[in-house]
C-alpha cells in the first residue's frame, strides 16, 4: 500500500500514535526526490540555506524571494512528504499582517504547505493570526538563529529555572494560538522532553535530545558533506565529502592523462 501524503492532521496523528516524525532540511529538487522516495515525513526549506547554500555567516541575509524560489524547486521533488518553508528574517516581525502577506507568497508562489516562524511569546499573536486565516504554522523556540546577535552567538537556551519557565510558557501559548507543531532547537534534553509531554501538538527537535516527537537534520550535515562543520547535534550518517573529493580527484587525473573520455563515453 502506497504511503499517504503527509498533511498537518496526519503529522499530528503520528504524535497521538507514538510514531516519530522524520524531518530533513533540503534546498533542491534532486535531494528532495531522494528524501521523498526514502520515506521522510517532512522536508523543510530552511533559511539555513543562507549559510549552507549561499555561504553567509548566519541566516539573516536570505530574502523572501529566495525562500520562495527554493520552496518552488523543492516542491517539484515531492509526492508524499509535507513541505514546510521558513519565513525569513524581516518578513514577519513587523506585524501579523506582514506575516500573512509573506506566508501567502510562500504558499502561492513557493508551494509551501505550512510555514515556520521563529520566536517565543512575542510571536504568539502572529501564530494566532496566521492560523485564523488558514495558514498552518510551526513555531520555533529555543535557539532561534534569526536572533543570533541578541543571543551573542549560537548558544544553548533554556538553562536555568527562569529561562526554562519562559520556554515552557511560550510552547503552551503557541499551541493555544493554533500552531500545528513546535520546533525545539538547542535546549537541554530534559526540558525538551518536559515540553513535548505537556503538548498535544508534536515537537521536532534539533539539539534537543530524544524526548521530542521527531527530529530534523540538514541533508548536507546528515551526509557529511562538510568536514569542517562538526556541531554536537549533527550525526554524520555518511562521509560524502571524502567520497566526492576522491571522485573529483580521479576525474581530474583522467582528464589530464587523456583516459577520459574513452571510446565508451564518446559518440561514433
Amino acid at each position: 500500500m502506497a504511503s499517504k501524503k503527509k498533511t498537518v492532521p496526519e503529522l499530528q496523528a503520528m504524535k497521538a500514535r507514538g510514531e516519530k516524525i522524520v524531518m530533513v532540511t533540503a534546498y533542491d529538487a534532486t535531494f528532495t526526490r531522494i528524501l521523498d522516495q526514502a520515506g521522510v515525513d517532512v522536508v523543510l526549506v530552511g533559511d539555513s540555506l543562507s549559510m549552507v547554500i549561499q555561504g553567509n555567516p548566519d541566516t539573516l541575509s536570505v530574502t523572501l524571494d529566495e525562500m520562495i524560489y527554493h520552496g518552488r524547486i523543492v516542491r517539484r521533488g515531492i509526492s508524499k512528504a509535507h513541505l514546510l518553508v521558513d519565513l525569513p528574517f524581516g518578513s514577519y516581525q513587523e506585524s501579523p499582517e506582514q506575516a500573512i502577506r509573506s506566508a501567502s507568497r510562500l504558499m502561492k508562489e513557493g508551494g509551501a504547505e505550512s510555514v515556520k516562524l521563529e520566536g517565543g511569546l512575542p510571536m504568539v499573536a502572529t501564530t494566532r493570526r496566521l492560523t485564523e486565516v488558514g495558514i498552518p504554522v510551526m513555531a520555533h523556540i529555543g535557539l532561534t538563529p534569526q536572533s543570533i546577535h541578541a543571543f551573542g552567538g549560537f548558544k544553548v537556551q533554556g538553562r536555568g529555572t527562569g529561562a526554562a519557565a519562559i520556554l515552557k510558557e511560550a510552547a503552551l501559548a503557541h499551541e493555544d494560538a493554533g500552531a500545528w507543531g513546535l520546533l525545539l532547537e538547542g535546549i537541554p534534553s530534559p526540558l525538551a522532553q518536559e515540553i513535548s509531554a505537556s503538548l498535544r501538538i508534536p515537537t521536532v527537535g534539533i539539539g534537543a535530545g530524544a524526548g521530542c516527537d521527531g527530529q530534523v537534520l540538514v541533508i548536507y550535515d546528515l551526509l557529511g558533506m562538510d568536514n569542517s562543520f562538526n556541531p554536537k547535534f549533527a550525526k554524520k550518517y555518511a562521509r560524502l565529502a571524502d567520497t566526492i573529493n576522491g571522485a573529483v580527484g580521479k576525474y581530474i587525473d583522467e582528464v589530464r592523462s587523456g583516459a577520459f573520455p574513452s571510446a565508451e563515453h564518446s559518440y561514433s
